[in-house]
């Protein structure tokens, strides 16, 4: 494998993890509109969890930017 291909997989993996970061995002949006309102204990674990996820993607995300030079 080329280092060509290397780099077209990372930014096809980074493409992958900025559009999930995005819909966890929304999702997580939703719920804090919700939780507004609506606040309760099963909506708030829900919204830690995706805060969690969302932190990883983050961190996945800028760990491939760097392999990038990004």
């Amino acid at each position: 494998m080329s280092v060509t291909d290397d780099t077209a997989e990372l930014r096809d993996r980074l493409n992958q993890l900025m559009n999930e970061e995005r819909e966890v995002s929304a999702l997580r949006s939703k719920l804090h509109e919700r939780l507004a309102s609506f606040g309760n204990p099963v909506g708030e674990e829900q919204e830690r969890e995706l805060s969690a996820k969302r932190r990883e993607l983050h961190a996945e995300i800028d760990r491939i930017r760097g392999l990038l030079g990004e």
